[in-house]
């Protein structure tokens, strides 16, 4: 973690002072032009890099997780965030399991640091270059990409190479301006950065500009500039990433510590023993050092992975056989491989760079492929749609990534666009607003109670009525009113659910939510939601309600003497009659005895019931298959 002398308080706000008319909507196309000529960089090899680093966006001079500002993502340390994993948060135990005392994360301090990486420090070379102030830098689109176009000529410069008219001539810049300090990070960021300029990108900006990159399919780099830029070779013996994606292996310890405790995951024998049926994706609230330093420390928890903003760059510290205890259930544990992504949940303007989304996609669809996963959002979870596995943990259950993470476009990347696969009156809608255009309020991302800054999001609010002025729906497990703070779950859907609509008027649609009917605008010109084809079920005839529970445990005769019966334990919710919701896999009871150090004990126990993994509310749940009947193949 960098130093917490360069660690100063975010700076970030757009500039302030009297309304400007606004840009041209070419300003930022002229701007790239402008710098090519003035700097020799050719402007397809601007745009490419810019597209990775921001797809072109400003955010207003609004800083990302790592103190990148602006479409070039020039990098200040005095501004980046810092903050502690999100598992020392809050009263979730991150393991989950009720088979041993709760793991409460305590971590070792960070160790002192010396200057920030390269990486982070771009901004100020770059105003050292141009001889630009660095408040233009941060604010100026124009500016920005001047100062990112003097840094790419100076790396250039630096490996004795011309400054070309040709791109395929940059490959090597490229790479040293993804700020990587190894090879293979930077060469999947130069692979990017030349795919994007073989297949050309076009797109309108959050400040509105139209920006168009022109397909160059016949450009081939010439990749053995590689060898010149002194990079060092990562250590990725042992990792389990697709070629494709950089990735070394930075282990999380296996260690016992004293009266039979022991951190920071368990012992496996995945897939053979059980299958990996979820990705979970999480941000780290800490900055890639800090985080590094907190996964390596053995009484602490654990992930299978770690990506950093900057450039993409992957740790992995967690064998995909082995269970990591980052999800706060212990059967969501027990079946998934944990993702966490640098960034802070509560601060909507410390955005994500497009390098961390192309190299998080390429894993996921790597893992999903490897271990059978289907790519929809029953499967490919955030941290907050994990249920709490018994009443009392639900409220203490952690949200990110949170409203801002961009969904639409995660699937995009994941190949599997959220469309609709259904035709108009169809019984269920996918969630899938624009994001960009998206914006409900959000308060407490600074101060409680406040507004957050408006933001796009991948979250739709929710009320009891066909009315904005309606309140709000209720989550029982949280007890409390509803609120529209940041962190709070109650009423919102988020983008790729899929939920069993249950009525409509006029430009509203109503879902069954919680054991309720919840309802959001939906218009026709600008939809929230798309028709979708989904299996639909509802409690089997004669039932007035069945039970739902945060885990799908077996029924107390498949537990041998050996291991301690685990309760099935419903939450505070039921699925009552009348009601639909969309169902995902049907799943065996399963309980992962792992209690001890050495896995001497470990068995998985496998029962006779079976469960319907549901829709049921932002968190998916799980009734029993006994209990429901299908109610529609959802046509």
């Amino acid at each position: 973690m960098a130093s917490a002398a360069l660690l100063l308080p975010l700076l970030g706000a757009a500039p302030s002072g009297a309304v400007a008319a606004p840009p041209a909507p070419d300003r930022l196309q002229r701007a790239f032009a402008d710098a090519s000529a003035e700097y020799g960089v050719p402007s397809s090899v601007l745009l490419g890099v810019s597209y990775l680093q921001s797809r072109w966006d400003g955010h207003a001079g609004s800083p990302s997780v790592t103190g990148g500002y602006g479409p070039m993502h020039l990098t200040d340390a005095r501004t980046a965030l810092a903050g502690s994993s999100h598992h020392g948060e809050g009263t979730e135990d991150p393991r989950g399991d009720g088979a041993r005392a709760p793991l409460r994360p305590r971590s070792r301090p960070a160790p002192e640091t010396g200057p920030p990486p390269a990486r982070l420090t771009t901004l100020p070379r770059a105003a050292w270059l141009t001889g630009l102030d660095q408040a233009a830098l941060r604010e100026d689109p124009a500016a920005n990409v001047a100062g990112g176009a003097a840094l790419l000529a100076a790396a250039q410069r630096d490996l004795g190479e011309p400054l070309s008219g040709d791109p395929a001539d940059w490959y090597g810049a490229v790479a040293r301006f993804s700020g990587a300090d190894d090879a293979a990070t930077a060469a999947a960021y130069a692979d990017d950065v030349f795919s994007v300029i073989r297949e050309g990108q076009e797109r309108t900006t959050d400040a509105g500009q139209r920006v168009a990159l022109a397909a160059d399919p016949g450009l081939a780099p010439d990749r053995a500039q590689l060898r010149r830029t002194g990079l060092r070779a990562a250590a990725t013996a042992g990792t389990e990433c697709p070629a494709s994606v950089p990735c070394e292996w930075i282990p999380a310890p296996y260690e016992e510590f004293g009266d039979g405790d022991y951190g920071n995951h368990d012992l496996g024998n995945r897939p053979a023993s059980q299958r990996v049926r979820y990705i979970v994706v999480h941000d780290t609230e800490g900055a890639w050092d800090g985080v590094l330093n907190m996964v390596q420390d053995p009484t602490y928890v654990s992930w299978n992975y770690t990506l950093r903003s900057t450039d993409g760059h992957v740790a992995q510290h967690v064998k995909a056989k082995d269970v990591a205890w980052h999800a706060g259930n212990w059967y969501v544990n027990a079946n998934s491989i944990g993702l966490e992504h640098e960034g802070f949940l509560a601060e909507p303007d410390a955005w994500y760079t497009e390098a961390m989304y192309r190299s998080s996609a390429r894993l996921v669809r790597y893992l999903a492929g490897k271990y059978g996963i289907p790519l929809d959002r029953q499967h490919i979870l955030g941290h907050g749609n994990v249920p709490g596995p018994t009443t009392a943990t639900v409220a203490g259950m952690h949200t990110d990534p949170g409203p801002y993470w961009d969904w639409r476009h995660y699937f995009e990347l994941l190949g599997r666009p959220l469309v609709a696969t259904a035709g108009p009156g169809a019984g269920a809608v996918t969630i899938r607003p624009d994001y960009s255009s998206n914006r409900p309020e959000y308060t407490g991302c600074a101060t409680r109670g406040e507004p957050c800054a408006p933001h796009g999001s991948s979250d739709v609010r929710l009320y009891s009525d066909h009315d904005r002025n309606a309140p709000l729906i209720r989550d029982i497990g949280l007890g409390g009113a509803p609120t529209t703070g940041v962190n709070d779950l109650s009423s919102r859907v988020s983008t790729g659910q899929r939920f069993a609509v249950a009525d409509r008027w006029g430009d509203w649609t109503a879902i069954w939510y919680l054991g309720q009917k919840a309802w959001f605008p939906n218009p026709r010109r600008q939809p929230a939601a798309v028709p979708a084809r989904a299996l639909l079920i509802t409690p089997r005839e004669g039932l007035e309600s069945v039970p739902v529970y945060g885990r799908a445990y077996p029924e107390r005769a498949a537990y041998p003497a050996e291991v301690p019966v685990q309760a099935v334990s419903p939450l505070p919710y039921t699925l009552p009659k009348g009601q639909t919701y969309v169902a995902g896999d049907k799943v065996p009871g399963e309980y992962y005895y792992a209690a001890d150090f050495g896995g001497a004990s470990h068995r998985v126990v496998t029962g006779e019931d079976l469960y319907y993994e549901i829709q049921y509310g932002h968190r998916v749940a799980y009734v029993r298959a006994a209990d429901v009947t299908v109610a529609s193949p959802g046509r």
